[in-house]
């Protein structure tokens, strides 16, 4: 496809046309960055939408709509105007954080139409309310708006999608998907599903999918699969190292002192459990177990005993310096 983004385009079609009635096509081409014949198309792809619009006399011809006409104004209580922003305050751990983000602008936009009572309170809101990131949302990063509304209605609708996954060293492949679902989780977003390259099931960074594009091929998908639960235990070992750790303690009661997201946990009998799980900093993962309230045996890997090792010794000495 010529644009990557048609969705965001045409509506900035729309925009162009409601503020300077009469523009060409050559201009709309230039502000869009696509083709005079693709500008043609989002025309007649508005006009299906039933938004009049009507060619203007000219040596290069324009484009405008029919006299009269506007698009509704949205109108928001105060309690809905509100509710937005905090939303958006919410949502900041996982990446809205720039003031350029569309959700920002969206608000911005928002308080432009709002009485100035209101606006203000927006404002106070917006700017009064503090929401740290947490350790682990450091790296949040917010996906393009256009990659996951197609990620987002091919799970829904069963299709396929064709996709360009970037990998952190530049380099990128071409991928068919049948996309089980998308989850924000601690600051990034994710994509499970079958990977036809791969012939598995994988997980994927949302933010390192450069383009996406529905296919019209449809899959049945695996019948009672736990996204969420699938994606979590993805995370929990792909982060480095293998780990087993034996924890002296039903799989019931570790289950609920040990996130999904930091290992997965398999019955070792009836009163123990396996822990695996996956790490390249080994002290962090110690001080994590140690909040596993049952007496643990670490099977592997000898840099994990090390760890705990080292975590003893300093504990020690501040003991003794008392």
């Amino acid at each position: 496809m010529e644009a990557s983004r048609p969705a965001s385009r045409i509506l900035s079609m729309l925009e162009l046309l409601q503020d300077r009635p009469g523009i060409t096509g050559p201009q709309i081409a230039e502000r869009l960055g696509v083709s005079g014949r693709t500008v043609r198309r989002y025309v007649g792809a508005l006009q299906e939408m039933g938004i009049p619009i009507e060619p203007t006399p000219g040596r290069y011809g324009g484009y405008r709509l029919f006299s009269g006409f506007r698009l509704p104004p949205l109108m928001f209580s105060a309690d809905e105007a509100i509710g937005l922003v905090l939303a958006i305050i919410a949502a900041r751990p996982h990446g809205i954080t720039s003031v350029d983000h569309p959700a920002e602008r969206a608000i911005s936009k928002i308080e432009r139409v709002l009485s100035p009572d209101l606006a203000r309170k927006l404002n106070d809101v917006r700017e009064g309310v503090i929401v740290p990131s947490g350790l682990w949302d450091a790296g949040a990063v917010f996906p393009d708006p256009d990659v996951l509304t197609v990620l987002t209605q091919a799970s829904l609708t069963d299709h396929r999608i064709w996709m360009r996954y970037g990998r952190p060293d530049g380099d990128e492949s071409a991928r068919e998907v049948e996309p089980y679902g998308v989850v924000a989780l601690f600051g990034r977003w994710y994509l499970h599903g079958w990977c036809h390259l791969r012939e598995a099931r994988r997980t994927f960074r949302v933010d390192r999918i450069r383009r996406a594009d529905l296919l019209p091929a449809t899959f049945e998908r695996p019948e009672g699969i736990d996204v969420l639960a699938a994606v979590e235990s993805s995370l929990a070992l792909s982060r480095g190292s293998r780990v087993r750790v034996r924890v002296h303690a039903p799989i019931g009661q570790v289950r609920r002192c040990v996130p999904r997201v930091l290992a997965v946990l398999e019955p070792d009998g009836d009163d123990r459990t396996m822990l695996l799980a996956s790490s390249d900093e080994m002290e962090w993962f110690a001080w994590r177990l140690l909040d596993v309230p049952f007496d643990i045996e670490v099977l592997e890997p000898a840099e994990l005993r090390d760890a705990f090792r080292r975590i003893g010794e300093r504990a020690l000495a501040i003991a003794e310096r008392g």
